[in-house]
């Protein structure tokens, strides 16, 4: 009976471990399939947004060099065209490079890239961070990525907290949002996490939903 009992529980542990290694490579693969997503979409609006004005701009260029002497009114209003469609390829530009790697969360912290992106989702957020945190910089973008990510999930024009405590080997973060994850999106949400040896759960009740993540955090 010992022995038999010895093996069953053996067999509980390799099937554990199968099943912890068969996550793994799902994890694996969704992390591939997203980054690859990513790219696709920001492949997507640099050729239907940027380049098109980057194309019109060298029209206008061609249009411009024959109006110059025979209309300068028309002229004028060609530059006038041409400068907005240039602030439009700017602000294009600029939000493309916010998605890759927002330059509030290296120049001015986490505190105010998340109220940002807060902002930029149409959600009223109270963010609590604390002031000199400092971490490196693979785990303040897993935080700001899942943060921004639970906080798409966000009713339009609702309220939001996002919280992260310092501890001395940890962080944790919590995000409340009046509203529910997709579950592709959780899975995302963890994947990233748990990339870092972190930890991911989700609590959903009818007046929304919480994430709340842990991470290691070496000094």
């Amino acid at each position: 009976m010992s022995n038999a009992g010895s093996g069953e529980r053996l067999q509980d542990v390799v099937d554990q471990l199968q099943a912890h290694v068969a996550e793994l490579r799902r994890s694996r693969r969704r992390l591939v399939e997203a980054a690859s997503a990513d790219r696709r979409t920001i492949e997507g609006a640099l050729h239907d947004g940027v380049q098109q004005h980057l194309v019109a701009l060298a029209v206008d260029l061609q249009r411009l060099a024959g109006l110059l002497d025979r209309d300068p009114a028309a002229a004028r209003a060609l530059l006038d065209e041409m400068a907005t469609n240039m602030r439009d390829a700017l602000d294009e530009t600029t939000a493309l490079a916010r998605r890759v790697y927002p330059p509030l969360l290296e120049g001015r912290g986490l505190a105010s890239a998340l109220r940002s992106a807060a902002e930029s989702a149409g959600v009223t957020a109270v963010v609590d961070v604390p002031a000199v945190a400092r971490y490196s910089p693979e785990i303040t973008a897993a935080v700001y990525w899942t943060c921004v990510e639970a906080l798409s999930s966000a009713s339009s024009g609702s309220q939001a907290t996002v919280r992260v405590v310092d501890a001395d080997d940890a962080l944790t973060f919590e995000v409340a949002v009046a509203g529910r994850h997709p579950m592709e999106r959780l899975d995302r949400l963890r994947d990233r996490i748990e990339a870092l040896d972190g930890r991911v759960s989700i609590e959903e009740d009818d007046l929304g939903s919480r994430v709340h993540g842990w991470l290691p955090v070496s000094r």
